[in-house]
């Protein structure tokens, strides 16, 4: 009797480990952990995708598949929310604030000077748009010359006019060759279609479609990102 009650116990103990232990069906399809996820090049708790895992931001945005070959993910910045109004209330669209997105993480102008380039390289707004487009095709600056590249400064402290000039731009060289462009300058504008480039259109492509996958990403504090080699 003594040998059956110690049996007993055994097996109710090991079916009540069992159970303790038990992992859900589908407990690996969002990853409670941040080891595959982190984005090493932002700051904060993002999570990007890591293997065959989706990840999630805190506030539980998820993200789609990023594009082939390419690590991404969201996570949430206090305040970024109120940004993303401001800028398309100064006229921007969907795929501006894409643009904006990926290069910088407040969308703002909190870069070094001309983004460390100088001339025609040199960087300027929330989008980083080049003083050789800019002299190019904005109203604004068309005519300058190249050596009075620190002219571009004025659209670090003009949201409006910063659009403005995108818009000029885009619209006078068409997307495809704007794309080049913005990526590598007037290398980018003479052969658009590099793999490099493609890919930078990609990253700005796959932003677009999360913000437009739910209103709310239009006016939250999510960031998505996608990591794009810097050049």
């Amino acid at each position: 009797m003594r040998r059956l009650s110690a049996i007993m116990v055994t097996l109710v103990l090991a079916l009540a480990g069992t159970t303790l232990f038990a992992v859900p069906a589908g407990a690996n399809s969002i990853r409670d952990d941040h080891s595959d996820c982190a984005d090493g090049n932002s700051v904060g708790d993002g999570w990007g995708r890591g293997n065959d895992y989706y990840c999630t931001a805190p506030d539980d945005v998820v993200t789609a598949a990023c594009p082939s070959g390419m690590r991404c993910g969201s996570y949430s910045i206090s305040g970024l929310g109120s940004r993303k109004q401001q800028v398309r209330n100064a006229g921007a669209n969907v795929l501006d604030l894409a643009v904006a997105m990926l290069e910088t993480e407040r969308m703002d102008t909190n870069y070094p000077y001309g983004d460390n380039k100088r001339d025609d390289a040199a960087n300027f707004g929330i989008f980083k748009q080049n003083w050789y487009m800019l002299r190019s095709k904005c109203d604004r600056f068309r005519g300058q010359t190249t050596s009075q590249w620190n002219n571009g400064a004025a659209l670090n402290s003009n949201l409006s006019a910063d659009i403005s000039c995108l818009h000029q731009s885009q619209n006078a060289y068409g997307m495809t060759v704007w794309f080049g462009g913005h990526r590598n300058g007037q290398t980018g504008i003479n052969n658009p279609n590099t793999s490099d480039i493609n890919g930078y259109k990609t990253a700005v492509h796959w932003i677009r479609d999360q913000l437009n996958s739910n209103s709310a990403n239009l006016s939250n504090d999510t960031r998505f990102w996608v990591d794009v080699r810097p050049i």
